[in-house]
């Protein structure tokens, strides 16, 4: 039988770069007690007025079909959210979507097609290369240097512009290394983008975890206006990701050519949990307060205990729910340390070649579990490591 193309494109952009977490969850089922320190899923539950108005809503009726904008409450909300940021916001900026991912999905394939090319800091989100390649698009990576605290840099940037290129996808605070790009980063970014005539598309689903630095946005830049998009949701910052609620902010003609294709995929969002997202973000929570400081004790925590004098290299992050540790003095790449620990030591993370070639020497560790879990599974990453290198020095001097 035949297949469309995008079969073959996608063939190995799934679910194989979740393969350590995949098996976690096996050993889990077995009975094997994993410490999963995968997937960034929050720990504490949504607000319990978010799940009540998500409730009321279903009983009122709020179950029938919706738009393919949005329902007016939601699109009202993050008008006025995004006022706060940028005077001349109306709903005509404004597109709803199931999560941060379908909005992606939607803006990729209304920027992009075969043969263009979009440039991604590497190491980028794991799901980034397929949503580029189901468009028939290419991914160019761009070096996020440690030196510069993975922050993508224009100099970096302007080197792997190629004719083809058509849009820079940009992460802030970044997964997987926390990252959090500053008004001159955006400023720099953005004039290589006006010179070469490049779409900006901003993921800012971490927007609200933030340790302790502002938040700036290339959609907030007056003179990024006509090609800056942001993208977001209520996964992250309301501790909701099952509700897959989220949206797209842009341009008004963006909007309007990307309204078809919306439509055309999935014609609206249900109108109980456009209702919750109304009230999620127009409406102070303390949900993503609190997460903040744990986030930034926790990633404390694990600097502290894998970054005293050891072979492994934590990199403290400047927001999100994730540190990255380089484990390269192992003498094992992030995968291999990854799978071992799993296997060894019963403790699950992800390793960095799911999020780009840049990340091949490094492990992902998520921060969504309590203080002491964390700990035993840092411990055991330590203790890890020690044996590896142990290992590694024996057999230098038997040689």
């Amino acid at each position: 039988m035949r297949y469309a193309s995008i079969t073959e494109r996608l063939a190995d952009l799934g679910s194989g770069k979740w393969a350590v977490h995949i098996e976690a969850r096996a050993m889990v089922a077995r009975g094997v007690p994993v410490i999963e320190l995968t997937i960034g899923e929050p720990d504490i539950a949504p607000d319990p007025a978010l799940l009540a108005e998500c409730i009321r809503a279903m009983q009122a009726g709020r179950t029938r079909y919706s738009n393919g904008r949005g329902e007016p409450a939601v699109v009202k909300a993050l008008v006025g959210k995004y006022r706060k940021r940028r005077a001349d916001v109306t709903e005509r900026n404004i597109l709803c979507f199931p999560g941060t991912q379908t909005a992606l999905f939607a803006v990729m394939l209304a920027l992009v097609e075969q043969g263009d090319g979009v440039l991604v800091g590497d190491p980028y989100y794991a799901t980034y290369e397929g949503v580029i390649a189901s468009t028939g698009a290419h991914m160019t990576p761009v070096p996020l240097r440690p030196e510069h605290g993975f922050r993508l840099q224009a100099q970096d940037l302007a080197a792997a512009i190629t004719p083809q290129s058509r849009v820079v996808l940009l992460n802030s605070p970044h997964n997987p290394t926390g990252a959090v790009l500053t008004e001159a980063d955006i400023a720099t970014i953005g004039e290589v983008c006006r010179k070469h005539d490049l779409w900006i598309v901003c993921d800012e689903v971490y927007e609200e975890l933030i340790f302790g630095k502002p938040f700036a946005s290339p959609f907030d830049n007056p003179d990024l206006a006509e090609r800056a998009i942001a993208v977001s949701s209520i996964s992250k910052s309301h501790a909701a990701p099952g509700f897959r609620s989220g949206w797209a902010a842009g341009p008004e003609e963006f909007c309007s050519r990307l309204l078809p294709v919306s439509e055309t995929m999935l014609f609206g969002v249900q109108p109980f949990i456009a209702d919750m997202t109304a009230m999620a973000v127009s409406q102070p929570f303390e949900t993503s307060t609190i997460m903040r400081a744990n986030y930034t004790r926790r990633a404390a925590l694990v600097c502290v205990i894998l970054g005293d004098n050891g072979p492994l290299r934590p990199f403290m992050p400047e927001g999100g729910m994730f540190i990255v540790v380089d484990v390269s003095a192992t003498g094992l790449s992030g995968a291999e340390f990854a799978t071992t620990l799993l296997r060894d030591k019963q403790v699950a993370v992800m390793p960095g070649s799911s999020f780009g070639v840049q990340a091949e020497n490094l492990i992902r560790i998520s921060l969504t579990v309590a203080d002491d879990k964390l700990e035993i599974a840092a411990s055991r990453m330590a203790d890890l490591a020690e044996e590896r290198v142990a290992a590694k020095d024996k057999q230098l001097w038997a040689s």
